[in-house]
């Protein structure tokens, strides 16, 4: 059975979206994961369809209410993960996608408006997640994200397999750069040892380079591969 993606949303327009494009895209095409987008507005109440209401507490915005949002997920539930994208949740991390990646599928709810009853997160017992310290519109970018980010892990999606081992957050470590032809452009030479042969060398220098750029742009990263003990001569 491929990996299973459902996504709860008020814009199913928004889907596939990029994931119908390259590696995402042909691997749905092969079936290797499938997409179903409920619109969470066919849940809605009254002729209006009515799916938020005014926060309890006054305060600006309105609310994702939790009847609503429970029968919505009960629609399409089963033992898959259930996450709710939020900018409060846990941040997304390289070890999460694996997970993910790993198991069956995922159920993704995307928030909207200034979020969801905390009831029905509680209630379904749902992770909240969040792909970074900053405020989007709603949740369908941020399930995108996930979802690209968790594709390209699965089994022949993508034309390499150490595509994915070698790359920033596969360690604590950021990626190390990339060069290709030509080996001189507008005066700027790639670095000697890449063309040299010596896979020895070559490994070396990435291994160098990683820890150099992680050190200098990811300070907490480059203090979890400290405290892995992989930093120490």
């Amino acid at each position: 059975m491929s990996w299973r993606a459902d996504v709860l949303t008020l814009f199913p327009a928004m889907f596939p979206g990029t994931l119908g494009e390259s590696l995402a895209g042909r691997a749905l095409e092969e079936r290797k994961w499938s997409l179903k987008v409920t619109d969470m507005r066919d849940f809605g109440l009254g002729r209006h369809r009515a799916v938020d209401d005014t926060p309890f507490g006054g305060g600006a915005g309105m609310v994702l209410r939790p009847d609503v949002v429970d029968e919505a997920i009960g629609s399409v539930a089963d033992d898959r993960p259930l996450i709710f994208l939020t900018p409060r949740g846990a941040p997304l991390t390289q070890a999460k996608v694996r997970e993910l990646a790993e198991g069956p599928g995922t159920i993704l709810v995307c928030g909207r408006f200034e979020g969801i009853d905390q009831r029905v997160i509680e209630a379904r017992q749902g992770q909240e997640i969040s792909i970074g310290d900053y405020v989007l519109s709603g949740g369908e970018l941020p399930a995108l994200v996930l979802l690209d980010a968790v594709i390209r892990l699965l089994p022949g999606v993508m034309g390499h397999a150490e595509s994915g081992t070698e790359e920033s957050f596969s360690l604590p470590l950021l990626e190390y750069p990339h060069y290709t032809r030509p080996a001189e452009w507008q005066g700027h030479v790639v670095p000697e040892v890449l063309t040299s042969g010596n896979h020895a060398a070559i490994a070396k220098w990435r291994q160098g380079q990683a820890v150099a750029i992680t050190q200098n742009r990811r300070p907490d990263l480059y203090a979890q591969y400290v405290a892995t003990g992989a930093a120490a001569p």
